[in-house]
């Protein structure tokens, strides 16, 4: 018989046994194909160059991420694949096989078992693009047609991404094989690594693993100027660790401190499960580790995603505020400016202020800025009891100062606290900062700060007085015609008068929406990821205790007493990583709401719900999987 007929049966033979790998690796490669899918599609040509530029450096990046989560997932998915052929190939070594030939066997099952995962993904790939295509534009409330359509090229780059890492992996494992001796694989099946740990070890990596976590955590909710994004990325890296030290040290310790209290062990069967739990935890710690990263990562990107659209609403809200706005030296200019815009448009909303321009060199702000304008206490409270804005804050001392800012969609200026700015020789405290609209877009390009009347009369003769006159339309349909009228009045009038138009059916933020979509199915693939690594290594674990439940059926020990055990075995295995999860959201969202300038408690505590009704699915498709592959069910097919 051939090597290749000998791996084809093996694979056929084996095919149920290799399934949960194929299906895990199949949904990796239909999700990279469908962001890929987006780069060649033509779904974005309706955004513009620009946002259609932003949504393909965005995915890019997105694809970025999926390659390393590829790159590690079939690392894991190819180990735990080689540890059980270990365990099934060294029979061959009776029938005269080499390392070199049961080496090369292992290349061409695992090669089919590869390639078969490589199609079904891009099967399913392609009959759900259009799909995956129309529920992100429904997600982004985007108006575009579909076209049903399977570009050549996202196929091939998918093929060549996922073969390259899954053929190193894959060649990786054929030289272990070759270069294992044949005791180690006759011995592989008795090799589960049902050992205690040592109690000191235990305690020196509970010891960093909380310690490491603490200062994770309290990097995340550190509060800074430049220096935040440093803290982001060392608490991404301290709580990756953290976590690692704690699946690795504090939880087997409690395990294994439980144990020891007979009370607490012989009770409800608890031994048949706890003894299990302990012995398994040195192979599987680094699997719950990975899941509750991947868990986190899920759940800080759910809050993402919620966050930036709240984010996006506000700025488009903020933006939208005034249709137009007239800038100028005059102060007779706000009938005139009405006139000619209320022509044909009935304005709805209107106000006027004045303000004064500062060169940028007399004023030493914590940000550089092209542009400075101050604002009289006085007609700022005019200007809100006028519009029905809310004043957020009392008039400033004279040596106190205000900033009026617009909303931004992620900063990494979190402390607000104990701010300094100069203006000309006086130097004043920043008591506060709102992005009340009350300037309108005029608040992107003007770092503007309200002082105090009396303040204001100070700095009169540094600076240039300007006066904005603001309006808005109620129907977007007369935007053109009145800013061609109010573009020919101003000629009229001489260069120290300006206007800002904003189009209100301008799109120019639409790349905003296809990211925070993105982040929804971004959430999808690492729950659905830590899920199915979680359900491949259990399902797995129940070949390996196959004779273990065989032996207590033996014992005595009925089948729902065991079903029970297997019950509770698998809500600690999926709940300690869900619990550990837990609390590490409370960090990471609360870090990235911090940079949003929003509340996200309770975006954090639906994130988390809607993980643990999916991780809640993936435990009862495990325990129906576990039962089985312990024997504990009847074989559809025999009937024993």
């Amino acid at each position: 018989m051939s090597m290749m007929k000998l791996a084809f049966l093996n694979f056929r033979n084996s095919f149920k046994n290799y399934l949960s790998l194929m299906v895990s690796l199949s949904f990796t490669v239909m999700v990279l194909y469908n962001f890929q899918n987006l780069i060649y599609s033509d779904a974005f040509d309706v955004l513009g160059t620009r946002n259609k530029e932003y949504v393909e450096m965005i995915v890019w990046m997105v694809t970025f991420v999926l390659v390393c989560f590829l790159f590690f997932f079939i690392w894991y998915a190819t180990n735990v694949f080689l540890t059980r052929k270990k365990k099934e190939i060294g029979i061959y070594v009776f029938m005269g096989l080499t390392n070199e030939k049961i080496g090369n066997m292992y290349l061409l099952e695992s090669t089919l078992t590869g390639v078969s995962a490589l199609i079904l993904g891009l099967i399913f790939g392609t009959l759900s693009a259009g799909l995956f295509q129309m529920i992100l534009l429904a997600l982004s409330d985007l108006a575009v047609e579909i076209r049903f359509r399977t570009p050549l090229k996202p196929m091939v780059l998918t093929g060549v991404i996922y073969l390259t890492v899954y053929l190193i992996f894959v060649v990786k494992g054929g030289i272990s094989i070759t270069r294992s001796s044949v005791l180690s694989m006759m011995s592989a099946s008795r090799q589960n690594e049902y050992v205690r740990q040592n109690p000191l070890i235990l305690a020196v990596k509970s010891v960093l693993g909380v310690g490491i976590l603490v200062m994770g955590y309290g990097l995340a909710l550190k509060k800074g100027g430049a220096e935040t994004m440093a803290n982001a990325l060392a608490a991404v890296v301290l709580v990756t660790v953290g976590v690692y030290l704690l699946f690795g040290g504090l939880i087997p310790a409690v395990f294994q401190t439980l144990a020891q209290n007979k009370r607490f062990l012989y009770r409800n069967q608890r031994v048949l499960w706890v003894n299990s739990m302990i012995f398994r935890m040195k192979k599987n710690y680094r699997t719950y580790a990975m899941v509750c990263i991947l868990m986190l990562c899920s759940v800080t990107a759910l809050a993402t995603s919620f966050a930036m659209k709240g984010r996006y609403q506000t700025i488009i809200q903020f933006e939208n505020t005034y249709t137009f706005q007239v800038l100028g030296s005059r102060e007779d200019l706000g009938e005139e400016a009405r006139r000619v815009i209320g022509q044909d448009n009935e304005i709805t909303f209107s106000s006027q202020i004045p303000i004064l321009s500062l060169d940028a060199a007399l004023v030493n702000s914590r940000l550089y800025s092209n542009y400075y304008g101050i604002i009289p206490f006085s007609e700022l409270r005019q200007l809100t009891e006028r519009t029905g804005m809310k004043l957020d804050f009392e008039e400033p001392e004279d040596d106190q100062v205000v900033k009026i800012t617009h909303p931004v969609l992620m900063s990494l200026l979190t402390d607000q606290e104990n701010i300094k700015v100069e203006i000309g020789e006086k130097s004043y405290e920043q008591i506060g900062e709102t992005t009340r609209p009350y300037l309108g877009y005029l608040q992107e390009a003007v770092t503007f700060y309200a002082v105090s009347d009396k303040e204001y009369d100070r700095l009169r003769p540094m600076g240039k007085e300007l006066f904005t006159y603001n309006y808005r339309i109620r129907e977007a349909d007369g935007f053109k015609a009145a800013r061609d009228r109010l573009d020919q009045w101003i000629g009229t009038l001489g260069d120290d008068t300006a206007r800002v138009a904003i189009d209100p059916e301008s799109n120019e933020l639409d790349w905003v929406k296809v990211m925070y979509s993105i982040c929804i199915f971004m959430f999808l693939v690492f729950v659905m990821a830590g899920g199915s690594i979680m359900f491949m290594k259990l399902y797995n674990d129940g070949f390996e205790e196959k004779e273990r439940y065989s032996v207590l059926m033996k014992m005595g020990l009925d089948k729902k007493t065991l079903k029970k055990s297997i019950q509770t075995e698998m809500i600690v295995a999926y709940g300690l990583p869900f619990l550990v999860m837990t609390v590490s959201s409370f960090f990471s969202v609360g870090a990235l709401a911090s940079m949003m300038y929003t509340n996200l408690t309770m975006v954090n505590a639906v994130s988390v719900t809607v993980v643990l009704v999916i991780l809640l699915f993936w435990y009862h498709l495990s325990v129906q999987a576990y039962a089985a592959n312990t024997g504990l069910t009847k074989n559809a097919r025999t009937g024993e």
